[in-house]
């Protein structure tokens, strides 16, 4: 697919191919294909009363303007017939370990972001297809034919242009850009479109003028760098279309946690001591699926007025136990006793791993 080009370090004097798979709409997209009745209708995955958060819409909700993380009232505003389905974690963890059984048919190297997204590097063509390309459409279709859901892809030689490209022709559909387009595909691109600039960071860059990739190249590095920090560096490099990342399988993480938001406050110590540790032993499971060790402990607590606290105690040696865990947990979560107010959520996070590689997507689980 690619013409054999020099693409920097790291890269093994060729150009690299990678795919980056997103499934579509994949909460909302397993109600309806799980529920019949739900198909062509606007559905939100999570709670529906007023605290509740929307995690993912159907294809048909987001034409309403609904989206993942809009408040279920705000939700139900805009799309009177909005269906809410309380999440299944579970069923969408298992579907996702079947997606990423089809890619390690294709590449050693498969970095998964979440349940629903991964990098693949094709590079080494493993099953000898024509092109990345036809491996993306190949694993499109038997995520079709195993699963039953659509997946879209983008398709390019660094991992950056392969995330804005899985996006170009969503749902279900696959955008390739080559090493020949990549300068001037940024060019053009809004730069609130670029994957990590957030809505206040393109705030920031729009005051000083610079809109697309075009006006973001232009400025030279000293000057991105004397506004942006760190961040100056790479913000030169992907107006460019330079991006020397590899795809890392199983990559270490800095901390690994599970956290719930209530559908009504916690009022007494009983009550938060049980919900710290229920958050403790999704946590404690994920250590046990992972053989990962860590002697960090993080407790966090966000009260009903939305004041956050946190806190941390780091042993002398791993926690060797659920049990330990869910002690330190306990303890931790005991210093913000008498409560003054209701507790609306609730997390507990491991760091400073011994020798653990956490899942891509990093948070277990959480409840709306």
């Amino acid at each position: 697919m690619f013409p054999d080009r020099r693409n920097g370090p790291g890269s093994a004097n060729v150009t690299r191919k990678i795919i980056h798979i997103d499934m579509d709409a994949f909460y909302a997209s397993v109600e309806q294909r799980d529920r019949p009745e739900l198909r062509g209708q606007p559905v939100a995955v999570g709670g529906s009363s007023a605290r509740g958060v929307v995690a993912a819409a159907s294809y048909e909700a987001r034409r309403f303007g609904v989206r993942s993380a809009m408040p279920s009232i705000t939700a139900a505003r805009q799309c009177p017939e909005l269906v809410f389905v309380k999440p299944r974690f579970d069923v969408y963890k298992a579907v996702s370990r079947q997606i990423r059984a089809i890619f390690a048919d294709y590449s050693d190297l498969v970095e998964p972001l979440s349940l629903d997204e991964a990098y693949l590097d094709v590079t080494a063509n493993r099953q000898g297809l024509a092109s990345a390309t036809a491996t993306a459409e190949t694993i499109r279709a038997r995520i079709l034919a195993e699963t039953g859901l659509t997946a879209s892809a983008g398709i390019s030689y660094n991992k950056f242009l392969a995330k804005i490209a899985s996006d170009q022709n969503k749902p279900n559909g696959q955008c390739v850009i080559t090493p020949a387009q990549g300068e001037s595909f940024i060019a053009t691109l809004v730069v609130g479109k670029f994957h990590g600039i957030g809505p206040r960071t393109a705030e920031k860059l729009n005051k000083l003028g610079i809109f697309t990739g075009a006006d973001l190249r232009a400025k030279d590095l000293g000057w991105l760098q004397q506004r942006f920090g760190k961040s100056g560096l790479w913000y030169h490099a992907i107006s460019r279309g330079i991006d020397e990342r590899a795809v890392t399988p199983d990559r270490p993480r800095k901390s690994s946690g599970s956290e719930t938001t209530f559908f009504d406050d916690l009022t007494t110590p009983a009550a938060v001591e049980e919900g710290v540790c229920a958050q403790a032993d999704e946590v404690w499971d994920w250590c046990e699926r992972t053989h990962s060790s860590a002697r960090t402990v993080t407790v966090k607590v966000k009260y009903a007025d939305f004041q956050q606290i946190t806190r941390s105690r780091t042993l002398g040696h791993p926690i060797a136990s659920r049990e330990m865990l869910q002690g330190v947990s306990v303890e931790l979560v005991r210093s913000i006793f008498p409560l003054a107010k209701g507790v609306r959520l609730l997390g507990v996070t491991l760091s400073n791993f011994e020798d653990a590689e956490a899942p891509a997507h990093g948070q277990l689980a959480f409840v709306l």
